[in-house]
């Protein structure tokens, strides 16, 4: 049993790791720099760690953008407050990511990532055989460990892991909690210390200010993203944006 539960948790932890430091900090904000080599690093520890539900940072760069620009509105690709069930939401999600992901999406042309194409990888990587073979080492892991046949109920989170913080996030960033700051769309922060999230659930602070890589505002509130990145080094002393059209901003309409 401790050997799922270990790996379980890493796995979350990790496939988080990689959307929030790399994928939304990076590559949909800029909060920080990387040298080519360090993006194409970036790159192969995304797939390492989000493994079966590997997302494109390019893709999901531009799909963020939107998120911001577009907040709680019609146009945004994910806003719960469009849907009516969370199954709803995510599909509908999907369906805008591979959209801006086989660049058929106008989306394509208005925003651009913080972050280079490295299109022939991304397409090894959203590749059926390497989605399916890590989905096998994974169900080879709890077919080895598991003490139980339940606990094989785990592995469709593992399957979806990514797009699964992406749900948790989205809807309950959207809807439930508390507000430190009016924007004109309808975020919150959905608990007061994200530690299951590193974060993200502070979506409240953080479409608040848009352009600071901490997320987290009060005293009580843990961004365990942001230590993450302190650790690492990469926090920069200021905040600046590649050129003007990379800042981000509170939604451009307001909820009506």
């Amino acid at each position: 049993m401790a050997y799922i539960i270990t790996f379980f948790i890493l796995h979350w932890y990790l496939s988080l790791a990689a959307q929030t430091l790399f994928l939304h900090r990076y590559a949909a904000h800029g909060y920080y720099s990387l040298s080519p080599l360090g993006e194409k690093i970036g790159h192969l520890l995304n797939l390492f760690f989000q493994g079966s539900s590997y997302l494109s940072p390019y893709a999901y760069g531009i799909l963020h953008k939107a998120h911001h620009s577009y907040s709680d509105t019609k146009k945004d690709p994910h806003s719960p407050n469009q849907h009516d069930t969370p199954v709803s939401m995510m599909l509908h999600t999907a369906r805008e990511y591979m959209a801006i992901y086989n660049k058929n999406h106008e989306l394509n042309k208005i925003f651009t990532p913080n972050v280079k194409e490295w299109r022939s990888f991304d397409q090894f990587a959203s590749s059926w055989p390497v989605r399916l073979s890590f989905g096998l080492g994974y169900f080879l892991f709890y077919y080895t460990f598991a003490p139980h046949p339940a606990y094989f109920l785990l592995l469709p989170i593992h399957f979806f892991m990514g797009p699964l913080h992406g749900l948790i996030v989205n809807w309950s960033g959207h809807k439930y909690g508390y507000r430190n700051k009016e924007t004109p769309d309808l975020s919150t922060n959905t608990l007061p210390i994200d530690l299951f999230l590193m974060g993200e659930l502070y979506q409240n602070n953080h479409h608040g200010n848009p352009n600071d890589i901490k997320f987290a505002k009060r005293w009580w509130e843990i961004d365990l993203g942001y230590l993450c990145l302190k650790v690492l080094g990469l926090v920069p002393a200021k905040i600046t944006p590649k050129d003007k059209s990379e800042i981000m901003t509170d939604s451009a309409t307001k909820i009506a």
